[in-house]
């Protein structure tokens, strides 16, 4: 249906102040309040055959609603609604039916848009005790900025968490994944500190996605175990390599739920510890032999590099070069996958940097207030920062890596097939 004005016929519009703001709200309730006259006339017409037995007709209006305050983008605007009589019977159920506004819902306060944009503003660091004097004047009332209205929008979040985590992930293919445990302090409960488990993966389209964040205890190889082995329950195979820091229990729990997967240890926080050993007269040069080994040519360079590192600071630091003999194989495995791939692989960033914003958000309020809350919040944190995840580069080659291709110092080894003839030659012989 048509509305050829918004202004219903003998009704006299008082004048609108020349405000900007004043005549937004003025121009989107006169807009409001005509949608809904329109909603009403299109369900009457539709209705208009329904009579009783005497001819009267079952839906009439009904006069309006007591006058309410609905938040929108625009700010507050005082709405009435019209009402609705209707007398007619469902067949099935045997109650009467009911006019239910699609425009303005029954009892709504807010516009979705603004139910959806409050969570986020406290995602993103607003407090729930600044809404009121943040909000209160554009909106231009207080009405659901409480901070008890704001915590049951946040509530959401946790069920969120809930259904991610009980998704089917056999309808994706995770060759390379990224793992980390972050801590947030808590403000109620007995545990104040909560450690998040979060498992970030590549899918054979290169496209990087958040496969499963936990709440766990410490970086227990229990906690993660128990986190890959409801990944695999839910159809998650092996991926071809993992990279992490140094936490022991990832990878106690990693060799048992996937032992096929191989280790790439996270060279930021490798740096962090060889540095820890060492000096700072010398800091500034085992950095440089430190980028000599993660981005040499190939694998034999960066060999090379260790073997440099490890004489020229293993006499005087034991410790320092036993952080990286100890765990070379492990340092070096990005070597052996496409050249492309190795910035990607080498370091846990993917997730560092994604954790950047829960820790800015949880420093504005000295901590979540349960764990729960907690997990909720880095959970829409890292959902929102998904947006924004490019794929790694040369995204065509993660297909080959999981189709078992072999790559040498970066670059794909062309398999040569062997005529039939000549393998049974070579097998006589």
């Amino acid at each position: 249906m048509v509305v050829e004005s918004i202004v219903p016929g003998g009704v006299v519009e008082p004048e609108i102040p020349m405000q900007l703001d004043v005549i937004a709200r003025e121009g989107a309730r006169r807009m409001l309040e005509a949608a809904m006259r329109a909603e009403v006339a299109e369900y009457l017409q539709a209705a208009e055959g329904d009579r009783d037995d005497q001819g009267h007709a079952l839906v009439t209006r009904n006069g309006t609603a007591r006058p309410r305050e609905v938040v929108t983008v625009a700010g507050s605007i005082p709405v009435v609604a019209p009402r609705v009589n209707d007398k007619r019977v469902d067949e099935e159920t045997g109650e009467r039916l009911r006019f239910r506004s699609l425009i303005l819902p029954p009892y709504a306060r807010r516009s979705p848009k603004v139910t959806e944009v409050l969570p986020l503003l406290y995602l993103h660091g607003l407090s729930t005790k600044d809404f009121v004097p943040a909000l209160a004047e554009y909106f231009g009332t207080q009405a659901g900025l409480s901070a008890s209205a704001i915590c049951r929008l946040t509530t959401s979040w946790e069920a969120e968490v809930a259904a991610f985590m009980s998704r089917d992930l056999a309808k994706s293919r995770y060759v390379y994944v990224w793992a980390d445990g972050v801590h947030f302090n808590i403000r109620l409960g007995e545990d104040r500190r909560l450690c998040c488990l979060v498992i970030v993966g590549v899918r054979t389209d290169g496209t990087k996605e958040l496969i499963a964040i936990s709440d766990g205890y410490r970086e227990s190889t229990q906690s993660w175990g128990e986190l890959l082995r409801d990944c695999r329950r839910r159809g998650m195979v092996a991926p071809v390599l993992a990279t992490g820091d140094g936490a022991l229990g990832f990878w106690g729990a990693l060799g048992e739920v996937f032992p096929e997967t191989r280790h790439q240890r996270d060279w930021v926080h490798k740096t962090a510890n060889i540095l820890d050993c060492l000096p700072t007269s010398v800091q500034r040069g085992a950095k440089r032999a430190i980028f000599e080994i993660t981005n040499a040519e190939d694998k034999e360079a960066a060999e090379l590099a260790v073997d440099h590192f490890v004489d020229e600071y293993g006499l005087k630091w034991p410790k320092a070069a036993a952080k990286i003999v100890d765990d070379r194989a492990e340092l070096l495995a990005f070597y052996d996958f496409p050249a492309e791939h190795w910035g990607h692989l080498r370091t846990s960033n993917p997730i560092e940097s994604t954790f950047s914003p829960v820790r800015a958000r949880t420093n504005v309020t000295r901590g979540a207030g349960s764990r729960a809350a907690a997990l909720g919040m880095a959970f829409k944190l890292i959902q929102a920062a998904e947006g924004n995840w490019r794929k790694v580069n040369a995204p065509h080659l993660v297909a080959l890596v999981a189709a078992g291709a072999t790559f040498i110092n970066g670059k794909l080894v062309e398999r040569v097939d062997v005529p039939i003839e000549q393998e049974e030659t070579e097998v006589a012989a």
